[in-house]
């Protein structure tokens, strides 16, 4: 049987993963699947489209996050990602900031799963590529699970056949955004119940998870896993999360990504893009080894001069100790993997 898509996905964070994170973290993990930061229909439709939509074609497969309730719009936004080259459009429902709410989109949009499946139906009409939904467990005092099946069953009707859940429930109001990825319980027994009643729904785990021993229970039941701010913090743990979703990926060390990082952050300096747009991310790639201490130190006070450039990352990177790998890859070894290591080989 072939395996899911979204066996492994990068959880898509505001003002973190944006494309030189992505394309960072595809050097780490080349079978993942990444997503974009979230994006307004108002912010594609009446801003900057083309910088929201600029990424590297390395980063494939990555999915774009949209943000938004208008079924017309999303629709437009849905056609401009597909165009653009993105591999699959989200539509954020588990977002519960004030600011989002506001306009009416993310997590309480799980308070009206017509509107939702609206949405849904026109992305998918108006696109070739799939749509997803992302949502959490419920909001507020919603009766669980029933708040999650009257959602899945709206999205399912009108055509979804993949969903993230972040097993939580949002409080829309008496908690910030920080509160709501930690206060409420998480509810892994929730989702699998749930999981078990769709069959034909593809369902993602998302939320708390931080350990291998986490991901390989939750891949025995469900679709994929999604996991963000282990990850962002420690990006080399993402490494381990591969082996345990798709088997071990080529050896290389984590010299070898800096190189390659190095490459990559020349190519955007041409652009006009800071290092530190790009060296931010990169922070805790040495974590646990003799020296990472010191490649975080030089990074942060160097990348912020108006002079850095891509040559810090490997002068940051001398000073971290690491064993060699048996086989090290180049540069271009590992941005090469992306399409022979797809998510369904």
């Amino acid at each position: 049987m072939q395996r899911s898509p979204h066996r492994l996905c990068v959880a898509p964070m505001l003002d973190w993963t944006d494309r030189h994170c992505r394309y960072f973290h595809r050097l780490i993990a080349p079978r993942a699947r990444l997503y974009s930061e979230m994006v307004t229909t108002g912010a594609l439709l009446f801003g900057d489209a083309q910088r929201h939509l600029a990424h590297d074609p390395a980063e494939r497969p990555v999915a774009f996050q949209l943000g938004g309730s208008e079924p017309a719009e999303l629709a437009r936004c849905a056609r401009l990602a597909q165009e653009a080259g993105f591999d699959e459009v989200n539509l954020n429902c588990g977002c519960p900031s004030d600011r989002v709410q506001r306009g009416r989109f993310g997590a309480c949009l799980m308070a009206e799963p017509g509107l939702v499946g609206d949405c849904v139906a026109a992305m998918i009409a108006a696109v070739r590529i799939p749509v997803t939904v992302k949502c959490r467990i419920g909001i507020d005092d919603a009766p669980e699970p029933d708040c999650l099946v009257r959602f899945l069953e709206a999205v399912e009707a009108a055509g979804c056949r993949t969903v993230i859940v972040h097993a939580r429930k949002a409080w829309l109001a008496g908690l910030s955004p920080k509160e709501n990825r930690e206060v409420p319980p998480l509810r892994y027994e929730l989702v699998r119940e749930v999981a078990a009643r769709f069959p034909n729904l593809a369902i993602v785990l998302n939320g708390g998870l931080r350990t291998t021993a986490q991901v390989a229970d939750a891949l025995d039941w469900a679709a994929g896993v999604m996991i963000g701010r282990r990850v962002y913090e420690d990006p080399w743990s993402l490494r381990a999360f591969e082996t345990v979703a798709f088997g071990p990926p080529p050896p290389f060390d984590r010299h070898a990504v800096v190189e390659a990082m190095v490459d990559y952050a020349a190519a955007r300096a041409d652009e006009g893009v800071p290092l530190k747009a790009i060296a931010r991310h990169m922070l805790g790639l040495f974590n646990g080894l003799p020296g990472a201490r010191a490649w975080r130190r030089r990074l942060a006070e160097g990348m912020h001069r108006a002079d850095a450039g891509p040559e810090l990352l490997r002068e940051a990177a001398a000073l971290v100790a690491e064993r060699p790998c048996p086989r090290l890859a180049s540069a271009d070894d590992i941005t090469g993997h992306n399409e022979m290591l797809s998510p369904a080989a």
